[in-house]
């Protein structure tokens, strides 16, 4: 019994249920942004709706080809809207937390030793 009550109170779980919560609403979002895309295209283009379209008989052709349009739509909006503006903000929040951040033992050890050797190698003037 304590190592599911360990289980459940773990941060862990927390984050995972509301990243689940999070994205189930992002992608109520992205799915209506997607409808809206396509019904711009429709009117900009015809239907880009293929559900009645059955090349050779195929029926499940046309409806393919729909959930294929509608996943590159939802794809280029979650790439472009959520995937690089996160890289973005992780790379300036990375470099400036580099920048506060006091070296480590280990750097500051090799750097004497640096110093060091560069002391005893200077010739004597």
């Amino acid at each position: 019994m304590k190592g599911f009550k360990d289980f459940v109170m773990r941060g862990n779980l927390v984050e995972i249920a509301v990243a689940f919560i999070i994205g189930a609403a992002f992608g109520a979002v992205v799915t209506a942004f997607t409808k809206v895309i396509i019904e711009l295209l429709a009117k900009a283009g015809g239907a880009p709706n293929f559900d009645q379209w059955r090349p050779g008989g195929l029926v499940s052709v046309g409806p393919f080809l729909t959930a294929l349009v509608a996943f590159l739509i939802l794809a280029f909006v979650v790439y472009f809207f959520v995937v690089k503006p996160y890289e973005a903000a992780k790379r300036r929040f990375s470099r400036s937390a580099e920048t506060d951040a006091a070296p480590d033992e280990d750097t500051v050890l090799l750097r004497e030793i640096r110093d060091a050797l560069v002391q005893r190698n200077q010739p004597l003037a």
